[in-house]
């Protein structure tokens, strides 16, 4: 066997450009511990519904929209799978420029620059060039995304031989790794070479820093068997191998301590990189693949979903001609819906483990420049990017978000102190006081704004982490976002305003402020303001009452959510006001349906008899006169506000819009699956949003839940109604439920908790009470009666 390694038992390995120190006591990227290496590797998914394929490459200019996916949660790559010139795009998820952005412009707002706030970017660009592999040379061509082990692969025949690659980003070995093998007696001949993308040069390793101080770096290096790999100046060269491995890690020393300037001075990405590739060498590629699939497979295999068979015709299309033929045709095929979904999963996976959460691009960029900094967006990015979790069995992938939040407090609360009083600034307290935190329309890792003050931020970026508790009942989660959920109240407690309304009431409104992101910058009371604040209210309360802390703060926070304006209905257009007002002060159609916040992803509004009939009228006329066709982030939660409304037609319709293919940039589904923003006509950007929010949706029209009340089949629709099933679905309340159906109605439900004790289970009009112990379960199938 051949080697770029130096040394290393039996394997005659040549050395990288330089040593490194001893493998042992090293810091990680993300973790320093040696990975445990399975003892069963038979995991085989084969012909697996949850493995998608196409017959052609990706283009080096169209990687966003073709390129296929890999991560680790904070390592990932998008992979070309072009016979004869692979590449791949690195991404590590804290390679941020900018920093804490701390002054404000002249407007009282936050800068938003790739040079002040910052922008996530690329890592390296990783190729392995096959000279006599070219594309045109080789035939039979199959490229595959198994999503069940979380590895891409592509296959061909050159000169009767068939070649093969596998691609994968492994957890434990903090590494990707490519591996390329062959039937019939061929070989590999070729160059590996990586490059930094910010100017450094083709290396075997690199290191660097940015103006913002984060130190950063990424080695590679190969083996093989049956013939040479040598080191060649800046490049690997491999020659007549019967097969080779290529493993390249990296990342940078982002710490999350705002105490310690989010860095940690003492780790060196470079020499780090160098010993992670190093180590992951000692291993065949088959025990790296094994060692991935086990980890990877705990994570993903804890959800199954069928929403009914597809025909023969169906499956023998690859998934673009699948796409595509789906939207042609009109016709439904519930095995791409499906997998649609598990392709969320996938990303979600891979892009949110260990590391910082995923933002408006997730972990995968084409370029430095991604529109909106690829940052986290707090009026409905980060929040949709998470909704999915834990309906799909992805719990633990919530933490990602949970521990941004947490790491960030301490600037975000600051920043609040030290800049939202600045007489510049249009959404300031006008009691003049301020208090507790709050954030802008963008952060980034840094404990740093940009763009806008958005006030009620702070109350929906609570509300999301409260929601995790109430699926998961973890008092540790709890015991975390406490301090969040109280300083947003504080925060609440010094904004909120006294009005009299034309009947002489006093309320509570919000100061002034914007409804993201249309109409007047100088509303009070606004909608979404009042109701994600009536929200945080009762969520602390709860909070307060389960950890036994602060109940005299409690009973105060209480006391304001009973004096707060709840919005009515405007008697000109029959909606759900926006604004205090019976007028629709912006767009009919605006893509935010903020005023519905408290339909989804909160449960206010309910269409069940206890919300006023024209507080739900008039939810439903608003949700309508938004619209059906938008983007794709906003089809998803128009489908999640119909699925509450239980109009399945409607939630099914906005789904199939968003698996309409994107063509020049159009709004739909890339090539890839990857859904597509258009920003202007012809062109379109990648945001990651409705690959969430559209399986959050499916699973929303499958299972309807609030802490104690389950409904089943809420909003099935005709498509999926033969039969299917949902395995391993969290709902609120603390259980997770398994769930069968036939001819639209459900044929056994179990219930199982992970920290719940009692819950009322109904359909069809008809309810039962269940009890279950903590790891306990309970099976219901009678339900004609």
């Amino acid at each position: 066997m051949s080697s770029a390694l130096p040394d290393l038992p039996r394997r005659n390995l040549l050395a990288l450009a330089a040593a490194t120190g001893a493998l042992a006591g090293l810091p990680a990227f993300t973790a320093s511990a040696a990975p445990q290496r399975p003892t069963n590797t038979a995991y085989d998914s084969g012909t697996s519904r949850n493995t998608l394929w196409w017959q052609a490459p990706a283009g080096d200019t169209s990687m966003i929209e073709q390129g296929l996916p890999v991560g680790n949660g904070r390592l990932g790559a998008l992979a070309s799978n072009d016979p004869g010139h692979e590449v791949l795009l690195i991404t590590d998820a804290t390679i941020w420029t900018g920093g804490l952005n701390g002054t404000l412009d002249s407007d009282g707002q936050f800068p938003y620059g790739r040079a002040d706030f910052g922008s996530l970017t690329l890592l390296a660009r990783l190729t392995v060039d096959i000279p006599d592999h070219d594309l045109g040379a080789v035939n039979g061509y199959r490229r595959t995304l198994d999503l069940d082990r979380g590895v891409v692969g592509a296959s061909y025949v050159r000169s009767g031989v068939t070649y093969k690659r596998e691609v994968f980003s492994s957890s434990p070995d903090d590494a990707i790794v490519l591996h390329f093998s062959q039937s019939g007696g061929g070989r590999y001949t070729g160059t590996i070479t990586l490059e930094g993308t910010h100017g450094e040069a083709a290396a075997l390793s690199f290191g660097a820093q940015f103006a913002n101080g984060l130190k950063y770096g990424a080695a590679v290096t190969a083996y093989g068997s049956g013939g040479k790999v040598t080191v060649n100046g800046a490049h690997i060269e491999f020659s007549g191998c019967k097969d080779l491995t290529v493993v390249v890690s990296g990342g940078s020393n982002y710490a999350p301590d705002a105490a310690r300037g989010f860095r940690d001075p003492k780790l060196d990405p470079q020499k780090l990189a160098r010993s992670k590739v190093r180590a992951a060498a000692q291993h065949s590629a088959a025990t790296l693949l094994s060692t991935h699939v086990a980890d990877f497979r705990a994570v993903f295999g804890t959800f199954e979903l069928s929403l009914g068979t597809s025909s023969d015709d169906q499956r023998a299309l690859d998934t673009w001609e699948r796409i595509q033929a789906r939207h042609t045709s009109g016709d439904p095929d519930p095995e791409l819906e499906a997998a649609y979904v598990q392709f969320g999963r996938y990303l979600m996976v891979s892009g949110s483990r260990g590391s910082l959460p995923m933002g408006l691009q997730g972990l995968w960029l084409d370029g430095n420049d991604p529109d909106w900094m690829g940052d986290y967006h707090t009026d409905i990015n980060i929040q949709m990017n998470y909704w999915m979790a834990d309906r799909v069995g992805l719990s633990s992938c919530f933490d990602a978000f949970t521990d941004y939040c947490v790491d960030q407090l301490s600037s975000w609360t600051d920043l609040t102190h030290l800049l939202f009083q600045d007489s510049r600034n249009r959404f300031r307290n006008t009691s003049g006081k301020v208090a507790g935190w709050t954030v802008a329309f963008s952060t980034n890792p840094y404990g740093g704004n940009g763009w806008w003050w958005h006030p009620a931020g702070n109350a929906w970026l609570s509300n999301s982490l409260w929601e995790h508790y109430e699926f998961t009942h973890s008092r540790t989660h709890l015991e975390k976002i406490y301090p969040l959920l109280k300083g947003a109240c504080e925060f609440w407690e010094a904004r909120l305003v006294t009005t009299t309304l034309d009947n002489g009431k006093e309320v509570l409104v919000a100061d002034h402020d914007w409804s993201p992101e249309h109409g007047p910058q100088d509303g009070r009371g606004n909608t979404y303001a009042q109701e994600v604040v009536w929200t945080l209210f009762g969520n602390y309360a709860a909070a307060s009452a389960e950890l036994k802390r602060d109940s005299g703060f409690a009973n105060t926070i209480s006391g304001l959510r009973r004096r707060l304006y709840l919005p009515e209905v405007s008697p000109t257009s029959g909606w759900l006001e926006e604004w205090m007002s019976p007028d629709n002060l912006g767009e009919t159609t605006h893509r935010h349906l903020s005023p519905l916040i408290n339909l989804f992803p909160g449960d206010r509004i309910r269409p069940d008899g206890s919300t006023p009939k024209d507080i739900v009228d008039g939810a439903t006329a608003l949700l309508t006169a938004r619209g059906m066709n938008s983007f794709g982030w906003a089809n998803a939660w128009r489908s999640l506000c119909w699925a509450r409304l239980k109009n399945a037609d409607n939630a099914y319709q906005l789904v199939v819009n968003n698996l309409r293919p994107s063509e020049n940039g159009s709004n739909g589904t890339a090539f890839n699956l990857f859904d597509i923003y258009e920003v202007e006509q012809g062109r379109g950007i990648f945001q990651i949003e409705a690959n969430f929010g559209t399986p959050a949706a499916v699973t929303e029209m499958l299972l309807y839940s609030r802490p104690g009340y389950v409904e089943l089949l809420p909003a099935l629709p005709d498509a999926w109604a033969e039969s299917g099933s949902i395995t391993g679905s969290g709902v609120r309340g603390g259980f997770v439920v398994d769930l069968r159906w036939k001819n639209g109605k459900p044929t056994e439900a179990k219930i199982r908790s992970v920290g719940g004790r009692t819950t009322t289970v109904a359909y069809g009009g008809k309810t039962r009470t269940v009890t279950v112990k903590p790891g306990g379960s309970v099976t219901l199938k009678d339900f004609a009666r």
